[in-house]
């Protein structure tokens, strides 16, 4: 298609509103515990040029391999010498691109619904906030987003490279996270209900495609995903691992009892959310679009520039995974961007169709008003969310978030590491049961040694600052008072004046030697931050 320049103004419009909500102050919010977890699990990529896939926890190796990328301009050999923008920078891109990408379904949406598509993700409050999330979500969602519209324009020209770039797509999918099954299986289930649907055998399908253009694109999929697992093929059990995978993470799902919600909980989320004193958050008109769009693909008349079977595909897949995850009873927010993103684009079809509906000028007029007020309302919310309630608990994307105390404590030891004779290579402990003291391994990345227990290690030496859990603080003073002696300088004192929060209810403590405290009395004068 040949976009008219009113169609090309409207587009640079979209795009610019999508960058301005995604990439300004991404250092803004304090690093999620996942975050922080990803951005050390890639320092060992970045510092020792080496990654071993783990089946048991932080998904695939994509968001690291990425985001190495993005570490090269800045010649980054370190963890510590990178920030949150080289970071968040990755998933930032992936979700500009998954603004961009409805545009290549011009021939199977139509011109209206595929650019609606694209301003509907460009401003959508969630797509927006974990498009700054250092997570592999936005990145699945792209990928996931990429096999159908390759899939897609495959099915309409039959030239190799299109089968190619689905096997790619499909490739990254499978590395990137574990739950790419869900949308696989829903795709597989989506293109037979459509056959079923518009009467065609598979045999006749597959009559007319390629058989060899077939082959590349699986064996592009299965090279992508195996030369990412096995680490270029330096690490070849990666490959087994992944398959093992599916099983470990579905025997958690199956009996974690943590993050376990409701049915509806992605749906109420959606719909309506409002906590305390703040805001009312709603995403409830893509959904109504959504709705609006599921039932006009099984009942309206298509043009020439629409596809009734792609359009049939993305609302049976929207259902079926929607489905699907609002049944499994472990649930995070962000794991519901696969099947909004699924809603965006049937709203946007919705949305297209009632426009197509209006008998003249003015009610269309009318209709462009109410939509654009209805984007207006999106946006606003999408910078609260992303600015202004970025790490607030009143904010429905926000969960098990990091409060701002995390800023208070890196502050606080970094300024207790200048004024120590080791500098950044003074001794440092933190005891945290479970390990529980994440994101702190991201902000003392800067500090040489930090040893970090989860319990208390008689054996190990005892740090002029320690930070620590409540729930090991009086056994941590009993080891302070026995291995200690009369001298004042080895007396230990509280280094915050109260508990902090690594997460709501999630409480820290800090101790330090007296010596040091009162060196830092004499060169800070900011007990306010204490």
């Amino acid at each position: 298609m040949i976009w008219s320049k009113k169609c090309c103004l409207v587009i640079l419009v979209v795009v610019t509103v999508a960058l301005t909500l995604r990439v300004p102050q991404l250092a803004k919010r304090p690093m999620h515990g996942d975050e922080a977890v990803n951005a050390v699990k890639f320092g060992d990529l970045l510092q020792e040029g080496f990654y071993r896939y783990n089946p048991k926890e932080y998904h695939g190796p994509v968001l690291n391999y990425f985001t190495l990328i993005a570490a090269w301009p800045a010649s980054a050999g370190k963890l510590s010498e990178i920030g949150e923008f080289t970071l968040r920078i990755v998933p930032v891109f992936f979700g500009i691109l998954l603004v961009l990408m409805p545009l290549l379904l011009t021939r199977g949406l139509g011109a209206p619904a595929a650019v609606l598509a694209a301003a509907i993700t460009a401003i959508s409050p969630a797509m927006v906030f974990y498009s700054r999330y250092y997570i592999h979500e936005m990145l699945l969602v792209c990928f996931t987003f990429g096999v159908i519209v390759c899939g897609f324009r495959y099915t309409q020209n039959r030239k190799a490279v299109w089968a190619i770039l689905t096997g790619l797509f499909a490739g990254l999918m499978y590395a990137t996270k574990e739950t790419c099954i869900i949308a696989l299986a829903a795709m597989l289930l989506s293109v037979l209900l459509v056959l079923m649907l518009e009467q065609l055998t598979l045999r006749a399908v597959t009559k007319e495609l390629e058989f060899s253009h077939i082959l590349a694109g699986l064996a592009t999929a299965l090279a992508v995903s195996a030369l990412l697992y096995s680490s270029f093929f330096t690490h070849p059990a990666g490959i087994a691992d992944s398959l093992r995978a599916f099983g470990i993470y579905l025997n958690r799902a199956s009996h974690s009892t943590l993050h376990i919600h409701p049915w509806f909980y992605y749906l109420k989320m959606l719909i309506y959310s409002r906590y305390g004193s703040g805001p009312v958050w709603s995403e409830g008109v893509i959904i109504v679009l959504a709705l609006t769009g599921f039932v006009a693909a099984f009942i309206k008349k298509y043009s020439q520039t629409e596809n009734v079977c792609l359009v049939r595909f993305i609302a049976l897949y929207t259902f079926i995974t929607t489905v699907i995850y609002s049944a499994i009873g472990y649930k995070t927010p962000w794991c519901m961007l696969t099947f909004l993103h699924g809603m965006i684009i049937l709203a946007a079809i919705g949305a297209a169709s009632l426009m197509r509906l209006c008998p003249n000028l003015f009610s269309r007029i009318i209709f462009g008003v109410v939509l654009t007020a209805v984007g207006i309302c999106l946006i606003w919310q999408a910078y609260q969310s992303s600015y202004t309630f970025c790490s607030d608990v009143r904010n429905p994307y926000v969960y098990a978030h990091t409060t701002g105390d995390v800023l208070k404590i890196a502050e606080r030891v970094e300024r207790m590491a200048r004024l120590h004779p080791d500098g950044r290579n003074m001794y440092i402990q933190v005891i945290c049961p479970n390990d529980d003291y994440w994101p702190l391994p991201w902000y003392l990345r800067r500090l040489g040694r930090v040893g970090w227990y989860d319990k208390i290690d008689a054996s190990a030496p005892i740090a002029p600052l320690i930070i620590a859990s409540p729930a090991v603080e009086a056994a941590l003073g009993r080891r302070l008072y026995e291995t200690g002696s009369a001298g004042a300088g080895n007396l230990y004192v509280p280094l915050f004046e109260r508990y902090l929060e690594l997460r709501p209810t999630v409480e820290i403590a800090g101790f330090v030697t007296k010596d040091l405290l009162d060196k830092f009395q004499v060169v800070y004068d900011d007990s306010a931050d204490k």
